[in-house]
């Protein structure tokens, strides 16, 4: 009979020791997770949703997008999402911990993160108050929308999002996202 064996449980001071080596690690309930390099159809969805993100914020002073390498952080995990738009703080902040939770955040599959972004970081930013989470799904070319307390929803077709203190919804055309960044 084989015993099944116990994950190691990370700690976010064990997280902050592991080297800058180019790979993504993130610490989401003690699991850690590694991921290589993106690849360029991710980098291209990134872009071109970061811009897109970018106009409508700044429209309506809706506070930051950030990118990769930016940290959400809670005090026991901490994860780089691919987008994410956060209302500006009201104090000078220095800490990653200090700031507000993010109002939208969007990450884009990979075949190294698939599992944990429909699993573990979807539970994680819905537990931490992320009013909306996006899973940007090249391969399908469908974004899944997860909000607190509602079912997901995939939206192929025209997709809304109406932050506090905007007038009016982004509305993206979900198919002409994935043409511009993928083709086809």
């Amino acid at each position: 009979m084989e015993m099944a064996t116990k994950a190691k449980h990370w700690t976010l001071e064990e997280l902050h020791t592991l080297p800058d080596d180019g790979n993504k690690y993130e610490l989401v309930y003690g699991e850690l997770f590694v991921t290589p390099p993106p690849s360029v159809a991710h980098e291209e969805l990134v872009t071109i949703l970061g811009r897109i993100l970018d106009r409508y914020v700044e429209r309506w002073n809706l506070g930051r997008v950030y990118r990769a390498r930016a940290v959400f952080q809670t005090p026991d995990g901490e994860v780089e999402p691919d987008l994410m738009v956060r209302q500006p703080s009201t104090r000078v902040v220095t800490k990653w911990l200090d700031l507000p939770v993010p109002e939208l955040v969007a990450e884009v599959l990979s075949g190294s993160t698939r599992r944990r972004d429909f699993g573990p970081k979807r539970d994680f930013y819905i537990e931490q108050g992320v009013p909306t989470y996006w899973i940007v799904d090249g391969d399908a070319r469908n974004i899944r929308v997860a909000r607190p307390g509602q079912a997901d929803a995939n939206v192929d077709g025209s997709l809304s999002w109406h932050p506090p203190g905007a007038d009016e919804p982004l509305v993206i055309d979900v198919a002409a996202l994935f043409r511009a960044a993928l083709g086809g």
